[in-house]
């Protein structure tokens, strides 16, 4: 397992050792105890979920305020998506900015999402499946989120504007200028 720093102050891209031979191949996803060794973050997780979706939908950019905030370990099972992490940390170096990457099935690579962060994605192929591990439980009460087209945070989600599908929770959400997190 290869650790990759981002821009962003403790979001880390993970890349796997993959052994492939005639018969296929393996590679570890994930473990706790070299990923806490090579970032001193914590990497307990307590909740994964799956989601399918279609091209052009962008599933974002939510968040879990408060006690209930989330560090995510996120992957693309199946298809290709365009990946989306927003720095929300008011006293970070890195406040305010994203970061992009494209999550496959062909690359096999992770994104480490901390605490305080917004995260999103875009469906880039024909369909997608997203998995994403999370460090807390989800708390419908404290759910939040930035407009996918914030303007002040500008996120190229390399898709043609007219092929972006939204749920209508996702078409409400505030601005980052007006955020309450």
């Amino acid at each position: 397992m290869k650790i990759i720093e981002t821009p962003l102050k403790d979001c880390y891209i993970i890349e796997p050792t993959i052994f492939e031979d005639e018969r296929g191949y393996f590679f570890e996803k994930f473990n706790e105890k070299k990923f806490e060794e090579l970032t001193g973050m914590n990497g307990h997780f307590v909740q994964d979920n799956i989601s399918k979706s279609s091209y052009g939908v962008l599933r974002g950019l939510h968040l879990q305020k408060g006690d209930s905030a989330q560090a995510k370990l996120v992957s693309c099972i199946e298809g290709n998506v365009l990946d989306v992490a927003v720095d929300v940390r008011e006293n970070s170096a890195t406040f305010g900015q994203w970061f992009s990457i494209e999550l496959s099935r062909e690359n096999k690579r992770q994104l480490y999402i901390p605490r305080g962060f917004a995260h999103g994605f875009a469906v880039l192929s024909k369909t997608a499946v997203f998995a994403y591990k999370c460090d807390n439980f989800y708390d419908k009460s404290s759910e939040g989120g930035i407009l996918w087209n914030d303007k002040d945070l500008n996120v190229d989600w390399q898709l043609p504007v007219e092929d972006i599908i939204l749920s209508d929770k996702d078409k409400v959400l505030e601005t980052f200028a007006l955020r309450n997190f």
